[in-house]
């Protein structure tokens, strides 16, 4: 394993946190300060991110998207990572990997557009009783005699539901059946419900969804009846590893490197505050803790690359790289004192971003709950390679 980045890498990396600095974080105020995103200028970040070939880089190069390893789209992810979420979705996209169980028509209805960016995708697995437990799922889908569906349910905290066009929708299908279907937006008897306001992540909504026997045509199944659970478990493990180890991590180096700053600028009693062996230790261990989490997304991105099993070590990423990243902002609110309490400066926001690391796609208590049952059945095999 050599996780030295290559002369591509590198050029792939610089382009993206080039992109970052001049389009998105000028934008980062805006949206905190309105909680929303001007739609012509989430069009303008689109039609850039694409001349770039930076939007739906996770996706195959067969169906137009990057055609990116897990490592290098890792890679990307982190840089992702110094950036608001709305930003980045409007900028990058977020085509879920599942969509690649499209066929025949289908490809030309929801994947490919999706890729293009032309049409926007959400995944809607979570519903009021059902958050980390995503079988405990009740909405359900009833086939009908003409093959066509009858869909029946409600979900809630999806995210970009107001900005997507169509909706990944799990649903059952039997007692012990999960399904997932491909659900336009606009369809009879399918609704938006209210926003849910959430402490940070500002500008992107999070939304109720409510289906009340809404028809999908036979079509709108996405890959076979009751392949659904697998599915989004496969979307919900590169979500997790990318989208929360790898950002993680990125905006951990993000908040470290402020504080870095802040401690050779603000002084007391006569010297630089960096100067204090207590700050000292507080960056010391924030360069520690953040340089692991990144060696263990490294790792997993790197399993995944060689067709091994990474569930237990994207587990291990999903806590370790969100519990790091909660770690160093609250430091960084420490380290600013006063100022990293006030709205004058992003510290503040960027400690109400990270606390929801630990809690979605899989709380902390949740993965280490899988950690402890895989340690117990496998041994050390789980944490020593030559065992």
């Amino acid at each position: 394993m050599d996780f030295a980045l290559n002369d591509e890498q590198k050029m792939l990396v610089a382009t993206v946190r080039r992109f970052i600095a001049e389009h998105l974080r000028p934008l980062e105020d805006e949206v905190e300060a309105r909680g929303q995103l001007d739609p012509q200028q989430a069009q303008d970040l689109l039609q850039r991110s694409r001349a770039l070939g930076l939007y739906g880089m996770n996706m195959p190069a067969g169906v137009g998207g990057g055609g990116l390893s897990h490592l290098d789209r890792i890679l990307c992810e982190e840089q992702f990572g110094h950036t608001t979420d709305i930003l980045i979705r409007r900028a990058f996209g977020n085509v879920y990997e599942p969509l690649l169980h499209c066929r025949d028509a289908q490809r030309e209805r929801w994947l490919l557009p999706a890729v293009a960016g032309e049409r926007t995708c959400a995944i809607a697995i979570t519903e009021p009783g059902a958050g980390s437990d995503a079988q405990g799922i009740r909405t359900q889908a009833r086939e009908q005699p003409d093959g066509s569906w009858l869909l029946q349910g409600a979900k809630h905290f999806i995210s970009d539901a107001q900005w997507s066009d169509f909706f990944l929708v799990s649903a059952r299908t039997g007692e012990r059946e999960i399904s997932m279907f491909m659900v336009d937006k606009g369809l009879p008897g399918f609704t938006l419900g209210k926003d849910q306001s959430m402490m940070g992540l500002r500008g992107t909504p999070h939304m109720e969804l409510f289906f009340d026997d809404v028809r999908l045509e036979p079509q709108a199944l996405l890959g076979q009846r009751g392949q659904g659970f697998k599915l989004a478990m496969g979307a919900l493990n590169v979500v997790r590893l990318a989208q929360v180890g790898a950002r993680a991590v990125g905006k951990a180096s993000h908040v470290c490197e402020r504080m870095l700053g802040w401690a050779q600028e603000r002084r007391q009693f006569g010297s630089p505050i960096g100067d204090f062996q207590m700050v000292q230790q507080m960056l010391a261990d924030s360069v520690i803790e953040i340089n692991a989490a990144r060696w263990m997304v490294y790792h997993a991105a790197w399993m995944l690359d060689q067709g091994l099993d990474a569930r237990e070590p994207i587990a291990m990423v999903k806590v370790h790289a969100a519990e790091t990243l909660g770690r160093v902002v609250d430091r960084a609110v420490q380290v600013f004192g006063g100022m990293g309490y006030c709205r004058d400066l992003p510290i503040e926001r960027y400690y109400r971003d990270a606390r929801i690391y630990r809690i979605f796609d899989g709380t902390s208590e949740i993965h280490r709950g899988v950690i402890a049952r895989s340690a117990l059945r496998k041994g050390a095999a789980l944490f020593d390679p030559a065992a």
